[in-house]
């Protein structure tokens, strides 16, 4: 059957809810990737894709906020993928957490709208509760957080900073990468300069901010 120009798919059988669900998902994250707009991310353009009709979407996302986050939590095992890529067991907690913002400011300049939907968007209270447990839960969190316990522990870090504990010390640092990772997402038709050097630069001067001068 036909409506429009848009071929609607048969109503789904018995069991079949959850591949629909994840048909919606993958639409809506190609949309995504292709526009690089959330705006255009719209339910009737999801449904449009899947071929179904816009109730369907409704049946499993209350709303379009409930849908780009939850492809932004598919989004969110790329991204701990990336920082788990970049991290290294072996290298001291500096060096890690240098490494980790690196890896941070790489994903948000791949991954603009996803960045944008999690880190930088206005949602209603429903969405935004979910929004905040999905990135406290995600392991590149626990990650940060173990790296700033391990430079705790080699007794570097200002005492000042070091007796607020980790928790002080991962926010500090991911509230200033997160400045530059959103200016550079909300601004990118600014004339940067090479932003290598400024990233560079900004995750030097985060650790001269938290470590004591050497010895």
């Amino acid at each position: 059957m036909r409506r429009g120009s848009t071929t609607v798919r048969p109503r789904s059988r018995r069991g079949e809810g959850e591949r629909l669900r994840e048909e919606i998902l993958a639409a809506a994250e190609a949309l995504l990737v292709e526009t690089a707009s959330e705006d255009a991310v719209s339910i009737r353009a999801v449904a449009q894709a899947v071929g179904v009709s816009p109730p369907s979407i409704y049946r499993h996302f209350a709303d379009k906020d409930m849908l780009l986050l939850e492809v932004c939590r598919h989004s969110l095992a790329h991204f701990a993928a990336a920082l788990d890529e970049a991290f290294d067991a072996d290298a001291e907690p500096e060096a890690q957490m240098a490494t980790l913002a690196g890896a941070y400011l790489r994903y948000a300049k791949e991954f603009p709208e996803h960045y944008r939907i999690m880190f930088m968007a206005r949602f209603e209270l429903s969405a935004q509760a979910y929004a905040e447990e999905m990135v406290s839960d995600a392991s590149s969190f626990a990650l940060l957080l173990r790296i700033a316990e391990a430079l705790i522990a080699t007794g570097r870090v200002r005492p000042e900073i070091a007796a607020r504990g980790a928790l002080h010390v991962g926010i500090l640092t991911w509230s200033t990468v997160h400045g530059l990772a959103s200016l550079q997402v909300a601004k990118p038709g600014l004339p940067w300069p090479d932003t290598d050097a400024i990233e560079a630069d900004l995750v030097a001067s985060i650790l001269r901010g938290i470590l004591l001068p050497p010895a």
